[in-house]
């Protein structure tokens, strides 16, 4: 991107409506508006124009007039960007809006890259790095908690966490590096004792903030459930009725199921991705044998599994089962529900006999349903809201989405583990402080208080263009 000495533009809105908003932002965005702009009031004058003005009239070109327009004036620095910007509310064809915007760009102002306005935006102290990172994340929200996530962040949830374990860093580095001021005086400013509680409080947050980011990716990008189990057991049927169309094909004949079926639905305001596997089976079938290795790898990659059983097998291997799953998914931040179908076929009895000899383990789920009636499905859909944790974010949790934040904290949290080792080992003060600086350094990369032109440009280059 170049410099921010000169005027950008390009179109604001997508296709589908019937109005489109041409966005125009930089020194030059009111002259070139005045240009190609005839109020319908003639005493009004564009250059001259307060911020916050709504102005209605023609956008002309000479004699030919293109559309009739609403045009919003923004003064610098009360504007999205912090620069003079003008946004052009004209009718939606491409015509119209192709023809505008050579007008502009006939007048001097550019095509805009991808994520320039918000970039300029963060170049002019509007917002933060992270801050700048949530509008991409805000224009792509599919759910309702990912939109949660994305406006939490907008306004500033991370970057007030951050800025906070930045300061008290900053504090205790300049404590330390006034010490090496004093070296021959062998002075100590900043007491020892309360340095490592400090270094240890913030390090125990940036912890909890890094480990945050498992769930809120999931909940961004959809949260991953595989459906497993023996095959027959109504895995395809579970997932036709999650989805509420006939997206599996559902047979008696055990090993339907050969590969993956994948799709996604919203529940109570989040994704979910559903994944629809390989019953699990000894087998000699070389294309079914590939079917169940991929159904593993589904287990890996999901937050939230569902174990498919039913009431006419023993709870003894219902159990095995289960501990089968446990042993793959063991150690990991993963959530699992065993699920006992056609319940519709079994007496009361049989049902409470498997409900008291089915173990669950922590914050395991046991449930009966019937697939095939809809019976305890919605039951289910509350039980996986319930694990995704949808309370977090209604409680104003700091919630990490993005694996940039991500990998930052966890540098933030080694060069802090070496602050730990090093104060209790008594290595040199100048030591101490270049990794208390390099700790800043990461969490300054964070908000953009530290940020490199690579990593500008690996951010923005992934927005749309006029935003």
């Amino acid at each position: 991107m170049t410099g921010r000495n000169d005027t950008i533009c390009a179109p604001a809105t997508g296709s589908g409506g019937a109005i489109a908003v041409i966005r125009v932002s930089g020194p030059g965005s009111f002259a070139m508006a005045a240009s190609l702009f005839s109020p319908a009031d003639k005493d009004v004058s564009v250059k001259d124009a307060k911020g916050y003005t709504i102005l209605f009239g023609e956008i002309v070109d000479g004699p030919e007039v293109i559309d009739e327009v609403l045009v919003s004036l923004y003064r610098s620095p009360r504007s999205y960007t912090g620069e003079d910007s003008v946004e052009i509310s004209c009718h939606a064809s491409k015509y119209i809006q192709n023809r505008i915007l050579e007008l502009l760009i006939k007048s001097g102002a550019r095509a805009a890259s991808p994520g320039e306005f918000t970039q300029r935006a963060f170049m002019n102290g509007k917002m933060d790095l992270s801050q700048a990172e949530a509008v991409a994340d805000l224009i792509s929200a599919r759910s309702e908690a990912s939109h949660r996530l994305a406006l939490g962040q907008m306004r500033g949830g991370i970057s007030s966490e951050i800025s906070k374990l930045r300061s008290e860093l900053l504090h205790f580095a300049s404590l330390i590096e006034l010490e090496l001021d004093f070296g021959e005086e062998d002075v100590e400013f900043a007491d020892r004792t309360e340095l490592l509680k400090i270094i240890s409080g913030v390090k125990t947050i940036s912890d909890d903030l890094a480990s945050s980011f498992l769930r809120g990716n999931a909940i961004k990008n959809g949260i991953p459930v595989a459906i497993i189990g023996k095959p027959n057991s109504g895995k395809s049927t579970l997932l036709n009725k999650l989805l509420k169309e006939e997206r599996a094909i559902v047979s008696d004949i055990p090993g339907t199921t050969r590969d993956a079926i994948e799709d996604t639905i919203v529940i109570e305001g989040i994704e979910y991705r559903f994944i629809d596997t390989a019953g699990l089976r000894d087998t000699v079938d070389p294309v079914e044998s590939i079917g169940i290795s991929r159904t593993y790898e589904k287990i890996s990659q999901a937050a939230i599994i569902l174990l498919m059983d039913e009431v006419g097998d023993s709870y003894e291997s219902i159990t095995r089962r289960a501990e089968n799953i446990r042993g793959i998914i063991t150690g990991e931040n993963k959530k699992l529900i065993i699920v006992i179908n056609k319940a519709d076929l079994a007496t009361a009895e049989e049902v409470e006999h498997l409900r008291n000899n089915i173990r669950v383990q922590g914050g395991e789920k046991l449930m009966f349903i019937s697939a095939r009636n809809s019976e305890g499905i919605d039951m289910l859909k509350a039980r996986l809201g319930e694990m995704a944790q949808l309370s977090a974010i209604d409680s104003g949790e700091v919630i990490i989405t993005n694996i940039r934040h991500y990998e930052a904290l966890m540098h933030v949290s080694e060069s802090l583990e070496r602050v730990e080792t090093g104060i209790v080992s008594g290595i040199p003060e100048d030591l101490v402080a270049l990794d208390i600086r390099q700790a800043i350094h990461y969490l300054g990369e964070i908000t953009g208080e530290i940020t490199t032109d690579e990593i500008l440009g690996n951010i923005f280059k992934n927005f749309c263009i006029g935003k």
